[in-house]
């Protein structure tokens, strides 16, 4: 498993469980990453596993284990000999300390076989030799390797588009090379229309790593159908908008965290069909996965027409756990939006789908790393919507360009509410906490950058500077600059793969004049 795995909601030993009923199984453990305990993270994933299973089954179906681990672990699957695999789990698994089967750095392609056997991040020796030699086909989760499918049309648009580009760059160069005053008019065109052809450019570009969001949603028919046999519940899925398209990156990264709120919405929300009959509704419960665009966003609904949200053993949960006082008096959101908090759960005894101690908390953060966010509508015996917004791309946002001291920074425009100058008969001081700004009916925080970012010089009375309401995660927060700059399409260059993460950075990027600029991370 690579560190990372226990975060996306998945357990090992529920997939050895499921192996178990396919033959028998032989479990080898290597220890040798496990930390001292005061170093020990528990949400890190520091063991891995040699497995060995005997008996009568096809590659297809151990691949089918490990589906939703694609891309969290590196898996090999090896055949054994025919002798091998009719000797029993503990030879087998002697034989496997001294002939240990190559590793393969993925999920080999399905290949009917009679016998199978799994090794899981062995440590490389001897491959073991076979009559009939696997065919292994390496697909790593590295960037470096990932390919993509693109049709011909897109492919054919971006080919059109650098012919324009030389064309562009034709005229211009012929401009340049014999330029006086006279010419001005021809070169501002000459330069408006390379700002097109890269704009088009650009977005064609763009085009090519969006796919459908089918490929994520045709992995639900089988999980609902599953997971409503071993709940003995009857549900409909109804998916819709399923062309709708979103950027390769956010789409691997977003099929976590929707099986989990499906996952949630078949467990804790639908109900089985006594229930649902002595409610006056049908016996059969409707889940439904739509997906569309709005602005520059994607938005993936999940909504049921389960039981909703029970919000009385939610609110007696949270005081329990002394995250809520006992005499407060929250609102049915304020209930709601509890169930992201970290391990938080309702679940009254821990099973395979409920009670793992991987809650909401893991889904909004997995969300919130994409630069999205997640909310939560519930109403009691009519159902709950779970609502998710996405960047369409990872890649290239627009922003606003601050001024803050001699430094300018990014905000993305996403984020942005509003910006007004500031009144400072508005402004409140709160002892030992900050400063409040009312706006409207409402007070929001007010945060200071120059004093977030440590730096000297800037405009330090508000009444000379500007604030910028923006929004996170259902609440608002006004920030103090100096001034706005222009607005533009701005190109994200990620700090971490170049230098390390930053708290409130969310990136950097490349300035028209050359200079970097910080895009500020609003979460």
């Amino acid at each position: 498993p690579l560190p990372h795995l226990l975060q996306t909601g998945n357990e090992p030993i529920r997939m050895f469980r499921e192996l178990a009923e396919l033959g028998e199984l032989a479990v080898t453990v290597n220890d040798e990453e496990l930390p001292p305990f005061t170093d020990l993270d528990p949400e890190i994933c520091y063991f891995s596993w040699e497995l060995t299973l005997t008996g009568e089954m096809d590659e297809a179906q151990i691949n089918e284990v490990f589906e939703w681990v694609d891309g969290d672990c590196e898996l090999t699957i090896e055949r054994l000999q025919e002798n091998e695999a009719s000797d029993s789990p503990e030879l087998l698994q002697e034989q496997q300390r001294h002939d240990k089967p190559e590793v393969v750095e993925a999920v080999s392609q399905p290949m009917a076989t009679d016998h199978a056997s799994i090794a899981v991040d062995a440590p490389s020796k001897t491959p073991i030799k076979s009559d009939v030699a696997p065919k292994k086909k390496t697909v790593s989760s590295d960037a470096s390797t990932a390919s993509i499918r693109v049709g011909t049309d897109k492919v054919d648009s971006l080919v059109n588009l650098v012919g324009e580009l030389v064309i562009t760059q034709s005229m211009l160069g012929q401009i340049g090379d014999n330029f006086d005053v006279s010419m001005l008019p021809q070169l501002i065109d000459g330069l408006e229309q390379l700002e097109r052809n890269t704009r088009e450019l650009q977005e064609s570009i763009m085009r090519i790593r969006m796919l459908p969001i089918s490929f994520v949603f045709n992995r639900f028919p089988r999980l609902v159908h599953d997971m409503t046999s071993k709940l003995g519940k009857q549900v409909e899925l109804v998916l819709t908008g399923e062309q709708t398209e979103l950027d390769k990156t956010v789409m691997e990264k977003i099929g976590d965290p929707l099986v989990h709120l499906v996952r949630n919405s078949l467990d804790h929300g639908l109900e089985t069909p006594e229930k649902r009959l002595a409610a006056n509704k049908s016996e059969t419960g409707v889940l439904k996965l739509n997906a569309y665009h709005q602005g520059g966003n994607i938005v993936i609904e999940i909504s049921d027409d389960g039981a909703g949200l029970n919000e009385e053993k939610i609110l007696q949960k949270a005081i329990e756990k002394g995250l809520v006082e006992p005499n407060e008096s929250l609102s049915p959101e304020k209930i709601h939006e509890l169930i992201f908090l970290p391990g938080f759960s309702t679940a009254d005894q821990v099973s395979d789908l409920s009670g793992r101690g991987v809650g909401m908390d893991v889904v909004r953060k997995n969300i919130n790393s994409l630069g999205g966010a997640v909310e939560v509508k519930s109403e009691s015996g009519i159902g709950s919507t779970f609502t998710i917004r996405l960047p369409l791309t990872l890649a290239i946002m627009d922003g606003q360009i601050i001024q803050v001291a001699d430094q300018r920074y990014i905000i993305p425009l996403i984020s942005i509410i509003e910006s007004v100058e500031v009144d400072i008969s508005k402004v409140k001081k709160v002892t030992g906490k900050g400063e409040l700004y009312k706006i409207r009916d409402e007070y929001v925080p007010l945060i200071r950058l120059r004093h977030v970012f440590n730096l000297d010089g800037g405009i330090e009375e508000l009444e000379h500077g500007l604030l910028v309401i923006v929004d996170c995660e259902d609440y608002k927060i006004g920030l103090f600059v100096d001034e706005l700059l222009a607005q533009q399409q701005v190109v994200i260059k990620s700090l971490e793969t170049n230098f390390r993460k930053v708290k409130g950075l969310a990136g950097a990027t490349i300035l028209g004049d050359g200079t970097v600029a910080l895009i500020l991370d609003i979460a």
